[in-house]
């Protein structure tokens, strides 16, 4: 059963006998905790938001791991940045929905692209489809209505802005966010050891390129 939980107090929900949900706001330093000193039983964290799974190495329900996760918690304070790696992607401002996005902040082009390159954000978690990271700390006016509707097809690499987050897109999806631009860069292959560059917590800077 959850435990008693407050703004600030972590819920846990078990998945079956071998999965468990953690729901806090210190999700990223969980997650940050366990990459550096995992905890007996638990294989792997799939972090979200402000949550985080855990699965076990194998079935429990006794709540050794819930204990210990707690345990953890206590240990943490809210960290002012990500995990100390910084990636730099590199990206040509030509996408469709440029001049829009711009016009929208009251910027002109060179203002936007400026301003989005002097952003410091982070990948607060991976989803919607591989190697797709939502990276958050836009500032206000870059925050991004999305498209009434989605576009079918968006390439591989397009840059994006939708409500709070910015995005890439590693492969050709639908997608409702706003085009902003393109990178080179490939965030899922798996011919890599590792398939996906980034993980949650790392730091990432656009840098404009021609």
């Amino acid at each position: 059963m959850p435990t008693p939980s407050g703004p600030d107090l972590p819920t846990f929900e078990w998945l079956g006998d071998a999965a468990l949900n953690v729901r806090t706001p210190l999700a990223r330093e969980l997650y940050a905790s366990l990459r550096a000193q995992p905890l007996s039983g638990v294989l792997e964290a799939v972090p979200a938001l402000d949550l985080l799974t855990l699965l076990l190495d194998a079935p429990t329900g006794d709540g050794a791991v819930q204990e210990a996760v707690a345990a953890r918690l206590t240990t943490l304070t809210p960290a002012p940045g990500g995990s100390g790696r910084t990636l730099v992607v590199p990206v040509t401002f030509d996408g469709p929905d440029l001049d829009w996005c711009a016009a929208h902040a009251n910027l002109d082009r060179a203002g936007f692209v400026a301003a989005l390159c002097a952003a410091q954000l982070e990948v607060a978690f991976l989803g919607f489809t591989p190697g797709f990271a939502f990276l958050t700390g836009l500032p206000g006016p870059l925050r991004m209505p999305r498209l009434d509707a989605p576009r079918e097809r968006v390439p591989p690499g397009s840059v994006a802005l939708g409500g709070p987050w910015a995005g890439v897109y590693p492969r050709e999806t639908p997608g409702g966010w706003r085009l902003v631009g393109r990178t080179p860069m490939n965030f899922f292959d798996l011919s890599r050891a590792a398939p996906v560059p980034w993980r949650a917590g790392d730091r990432v800077r656009f840098e404009a390129r021609a």
